[in-house]
């Protein structure tokens, strides 16, 4: 019987610039999986791809590898389409927390297996493990149930789906190889194949918030989504959209929780976040055949958030997963809080002409609310709320965001660090980037 390719050749052969086989791949994915490969060599491989990168094929490869890592789930009891969307990762991103809903009341079946925060950006999973009692983690039997009763589940990754890019995923966390596009699509493909959809849409960001800074980078990953997932079997699109400044105008997990329910109860909608989810929804329906057009698509998508379908949906998913069944009317007795809150105000009147916003991101990890090591312990409670935008006027009087935080140390750091994000001018030179930037098929 042929020896497997020792990881270490396979890590020179990358670096140098040359082309894996498949079982090259196959084999150092089965030794990420089984823990065969150590942590050094992964790290190795990540950082050799990164600079080297993958050819389309390498790619599919890698992906198809870490997706048969694991279960691969079967949804043909299901009498709807299967359908997810994946955010590539921004500030302020809550997006998953008001669409899984809104697109289960219109008919789909949203089984969301969601990441955690990757460094600057926020995670789906961390904001929900701020919910007390929920599951995020629960056996393939609950997340099963779960989807098919309510219609969605938001989770995690389960041991026994993709768990090589459960490890893999996390050692690029923490050794600045997440900007790879291979290594971006394998890791997101794998885990959305695994979940055996039927259609997936992407929303890749573009912008000084997000990991691809630049429309040309962020168009190269999109291709590389839709290209790899088609390849596999998956109907995929994409959108392209701006990170230039928070999506929300919040960011830091129970926050970012807190301002979901007041969007999916009406309380607080803020403008770009409506748009975006909007948006990716009608993409969602029509990939699973339960929208004609866009704008049929965004119109069954209001429909269900202005009648309240949506934040029941919610409110269901949460209970059945564990959490409160009030929740959603009663989610600020639930979620927990910071003990200092203050807002920060800047030096100078003036109007927001920029955003830095990895910078407010970077804050909210510095505080707490992000990892620096994998094994880092999330602050729930910390971050920023009623976050300033470009176009808003600020002053000693006008904040540029309010600070949520444990110590007063956190605070004055995070304060200077929002000063600091924060460009004022003249009004004339705000720049108007536009929301959503192209669609990719």
């Amino acid at each position: 019987m042929a020896q497997p390719p020792l990881p270490q050749e396979t890590i020179r052969k990358k670096r140098d610039g040359q082309t894996l086989d498949k079982e090259e791949i196959t084999a150092f994915v089965s030794g990420i999986s089984d823990g065969s490969i150590t942590e050094g060599q992964v790290a190795a491989f990540a950082m050799a791809v990164f600079f080297s990168g993958m050819s389309r094929q390498e790619a599919v490869t890698l992906t198809l590898g870490m997706r048969d890592s694991g279960t691969v789930l079967d949804w043909s009891q299901l009498d709807g389409p299967v359908l997810d969307k994946h955010s590539t990762g921004g500030v302020g991103d809550n997006v998953s927390l008001m669409l899984a809903p809104a697109v289960a009341a219109c008919g789909g079946f949203v089984p969301m297996i969601s990441g955690r925060g990757l460094g600057h950006t926020g995670g789906t999973l961390d904001k929900l493990d701020s919910i007390p009692g929920y599951t995020s983690q629960p056996d393939n039997e609950l997340f099963r149930k779960v989807t098919a009763n309510i219609g969605c589940a938001i989770i995690g990754q389960t041991a026994d789906l993709a768990p090589a890019d459960k490890r893999f995923y996390g050692i690029r966390d923490v050794t600045a190889t997440v900007e790879s596009v291979p290594l971006i699509t394998g890791s997101i493909l794998s885990k959305k194949l695994a979940a055996g959809l039927h259609g997936l849409v992407l929303d890749v960001k573009c912008g000084n918030g997000a990991f691809m800074d630049d429309v040309e980078k962020a168009r190269e990953l999109a291709q590389s989504l839709v290209e790899v997932a088609n390849g596999a079997g998956l109907k995929t699109t994409a959108i392209l959209t701006d990170m230039n400044q928070p999506l929300a105008s919040a960011a830091g997990n129970a926050l970012e929780v807190q301002n979901a329910v007041d969007f999916l109860t009406g309380r607080s909608v803020d403008n770009r976040l409506w748009d975006v989810t909007l948006a990716l929804g009608a993409d969602m329906l029509m990939n699973g055949r339960l929208a004609g057009s866009v704008e049929d698509g965004m119109r069954k998508m209001e429909q269900v958030y202005t009648s309240g379908l949506a934040a029941e949906r919610f409110g269901q998913m949460v209970e059945a997963l564990g959490g409160p069944a009030d929740f959603v009317e009663r989610s600020e007795a639930y979620l927990p809080r910071a003990p200092l809150v203050q807002a920060v105000f800047s030096d100078n009147g003036g109007v927001v002409t920029k955003v830095d916003t990895r910078a407010v991101g970077v804050a909210v990890v510095a505080m707490g609310g992000g990892r620096i090591r994998a094994a880092d312990p999330i602050d729930p409670t910390v971050g920023v709320t009623d976050l300033a935008a470009p176009g808003d006027y600020a002053d000693s009087e006008t904040p540029l965001g309010i600070i949520h935080a444990q110590t007063g140390e956190q605070l004055e750091a995070a304060a200077s660090a929002l000063r600091s994000a924060f460009t004022l001018g003249e009004h004339t030179a705000v720049s108007d980037n536009p929301l959503i930037i192209e669609r990719v098929s």
